[in-house]
């Protein structure tokens, strides 16, 4: 079993309820969803591009998933997530878009977002100790040959690759794209998405996320509330 401190909207937010949708399963509750309805585009070509990122569930990673420490549990865990949560203001995202990630699909900022970095960087560091070392199976699997010398020690250091300098904000909403198809697969998301992508996007809650058995699904475990208690905001 593994973890992941991630940011996703609430339960109820339009874009939690599309990227479900889209996806094909709700990562709050881990119910599978049925396809959106999209002109020009079989459910059975979103169920292939979509495979990834919906065991992964519509989210932001912050820090990458982890199994935890021998020492640690999970009640410590989440007691020390809650006082870190407490202590971070709440923010906004001014809008998130669709965007070209490789040779995948996914929601970034339009700008990029310090404050998302600086959250992101905390967590990495604050909860380092609760996670296990990687094993050399894991390593193998990140490709460390094919990472920078950053991305490298950042791998041997924080677990990650893409940590600190190297962070970048994403919600993946497809896996590896043919590029033939990337600009008609990104048109119809440009489409699907335009609704719930109007407003800003409040980042006022940290989801702990939990992986299902080995290698299954992830669903939200628990938000925690940013901010005191006395100025909290929740979306």
């Amino acid at each position: 079993m593994r973890y992941a401190i991630c940011f996703t909207p609430s339960a109820s937010d339009p874009l939690t309820l599309a990227a479900a949708n889209w996806l094909g399963r709700n990562v709050y509750s881990g119910e599978m969803v049925d396809p959106p309805a999209i002109r020009g585009l079989g459910i059975h070509e979103i169920a292939f591009y979509t495979a990834v990122p919906r065991r992964y569930g519509f989210m932001g990673l912050l820090k990458a998933p982890f199994r935890l420490a021998e020492d640690m549990s999970e009640a410590s865990l989440l007691r020390d997530l809650m006082r870190f949560s407490g202590s971070v203001a709440p923010f906004e995202i001014p809008r998130l878009e669709v965007a070209r990630l490789g040779s995948a699909l996914g929601l970034v900022p339009s700008e990029p977002s310090q404050k998302m970095h600086f959250l992101a960087a905390s967590l990495v560091q604050a909860f380092d100790l609760y996670r296990a070392p990687l094993t050399e199976a894991e390593i193998e699997r990140i490709d460390p040959d094919g990472l920078s010398a950053t991305q490298f020690a950042n791998l041997h250091r924080w677990g990650h690759p893409h940590v600190m300098d190297e962070f970048r904000f994403q919600m993946m909403l497809t896996g590896t794209v043919s590029p033939g198809d990337i600009p008609r697969i990104e048109r119809a998301l440009r489409d699907f998405f335009e609704p719930a992508l109007a407003a800003p996007i409040p980042v006022s809650n940290i989801a702990l996320m939990m992986e299902e058995g080995s290698g299954g699904p992830f669903r939200v475990h628990s938000l925690h509330p940013m901010g005191k208690v006395s100025a909290r905001k929740i979306a």
